[in-house]
């Protein structure tokens, strides 16, 4: 790992931009009087910290990344080199490798011994953890435990603020994230034929979007003849051949370069579009346009889910249950999302998406776009159009 070069990164973040978020965050401390952040992810879809803090996504392993007030970060992760960062290694003073892996429970010691370590080391009299949720339980009991004295405090909400808004450098990776999700979906047309299995045809959505840059995949889809409602399943399920005449279903979620995270969701048709299926989709697409019609800075998460839901009831359809909008960035899901217990309200420069379902035993809508809160408003990023589109 020692020899890694920048050149072996793709697309990597330019130093300004993590300089800027460094310095918001360790101010953000200081106000607090947190002497250092303790934050552990263990992949890419949903583990942005380790990678809003090093540019460096973490893998199936737990990494652990500790960030001091006054110095440079420690890394700790699996592996077996300790010593000096790598030329990738921006803003770490050190790297910690050791051998534990989750499966071997006798290893669930050696991160927490080690930053156990280095916590002492730095004198810290505060510590904040960040995403409690993704620290492992066997991590966080030996730290407690070993740490008596030390005050521990939750400091999620202190970064969850710094990281929803994204700065210029952020969405320009955040456009070219968009931009690969929009090529896909007009690749499509010649992707999905009758014959092909599904998971035949979520391959080449993904060799494409890898080639356009995309580290991780979601796929989600379906198929079904028209008149019923085409399912949104992951990937394990998708053995069904599609038939002609079928509708098809496909929610791409996927990153794009510099790991940032966006997302379409449309519906195309091998013949006929149903007149069930149409009826859902107008409502579907009725529903994110009065949303995003409330996308300003200031907005109550809370309020926009309370108007979709009235919305799709007043047509007939189910309210939601589930999120319909949230923000992304370098996690798949993130703060703020569009819940009745969401704290933080949408300011400039946050991205959303935006996925309202009208759904019923003979259609299912799905319509999902990504927006970009401005002083004035919201824009929607992608160029696809929002219709159900025809296959010849």
């Amino acid at each position: 790992m020692s020899g890694i070069t920048r050149d072996r990164v793709r697309y990597p973040i330019p130093d300004r931009e993590l300089e800027r978020r460094w310095k918001l965050l360790r101010a953000a401390m200081k106000e607090r009087e947190i002497d250092c952040l303790i934050l552990q992810n263990d992949n890419q879809f949903l583990g942005g910290y380790v990678r809003y803090f090093t540019d460096i996504p973490a893998h199936q392993y737990p990494t652990t990344v500790i960030f001091p007030a006054d110095e440079e970060m420690t890394v700790i992760e699996h592996g077996a080199r300790s010593g000096p960062p790598s030329a990738v290694d921006r803003g770490v003073r050190h790297k910690i490798g050791l051998p534990y892996i989750p499966t071997l429970n006798y290893t669930n010691s050696y991160a927490p011994e080690a930053a156990v370590k280095v916590v002492k080391d730095l004198k810290c009299k505060r510590v904040g953890f960040v995403g409690l949720g993704f620290v492992s339980a066997a991590f966080y009991q030996y730290f407690s435990e070993h740490l008596k004295g030390i005050e521990i405090l939750d400091a999620t909400d202190l970064v969850d603020e710094i990281k929803a808004v994204k700065s210029p450098d952020e969405i320009a990776f955040i456009r070219k994230a968009v931009a690969i999700h929009d090529y896909a979906a007009s690749a499509l047309p010649a992707i999905i034929r009758p014959g092909r299995y599904e998971y035949e045809i979520r391959n080449d959505i993904e060799k494409l979007l890898k080639d356009l840059g995309s580290e991780e995949q979601l796929i989600m889809m379906g198929s079904a003849p028209p008149g019923t409602a085409t399912p949104q399943l992951l990937s394990f399920f998708h053995h069904r051949r599609v038939e002609p005449g079928d509708q098809v279903f496909v929610m791409i979620e996927v990153n794009g370069p510099g790991g940032y995270y966006a997302e379409i969701g449309r519906t195309w048709c091998l013949g006929e579009p149903s007149k069930e299926l149409l009826d859902a989709w107008e409502t579907a697409l009725a529903a994110q346009k009065l949303v995003a019609s409330m996308l300003k800075p200031g907005a109550d998460p809370a309020e926009l889910l309370k108007a979709n839901n009235e919305f799709l009831e007043s047509r007939g359809y189910a309210p939601e249950k589930r999120l319909f909008g949230h923000g992304q960035g370098y996690d798949l899901v993130e703060r703020p999302a569009f819940v009745e217990r969401e704290t933080i309200r949408l300011k400039e420069g946050m991205f959303v998406a935006v996925h309202p379902l009208a759904a019923n035993d003979k259609a299912y809508a799905f319509c999902c776009d990504n927006y970009l809160i401005t002083a004035d408003g919201a824009e929607r990023v992608q160029k696809t159009p929002q219709d159900v589109f025809v296959i010849a």
